[in-house]
């Protein structure tokens, strides 16, 4: 399920952002070029709880600046995730 989060996490953005996938780069920089407002912010990170399982703190979603960053917190979740006791 990992090898497909950065494409997983591109998708959602486009979908808010309105940008094009292809237009949405590992280094790019969510509020400045992608335009993603706290709003957005918000409904990207719903979208991403629900696509992966996850819980993202609310105190770390303004931390989150640039798509690689998104990337990287829902792989720690989810790496967190499977290797948490049953």
């Amino acid at each position: 399920m990992v090898e497909n989060v950065e494409k997983e996490v591109v998708s959602i953005i486009a979908d808010v952002s309105g940008y094009e996938e292809e237009e949405i780069k590992p280094e790019s920089n969510m509020a400045e070029e992608l335009e993603v407002d706290s709003i957005k912010a918000i409904e990207i990170t719903v979208a991403l709880e629900k696509k992966f399982k996850v819980s993202v703190r609310d105190e770390d979603i303004p931390n989150i600046t640039t798509v690689q960053q998104a990337v990287d917190t829902i792989k720690k979740l989810i790496d967190g995730k499977e290797n948490a006791p049953r």
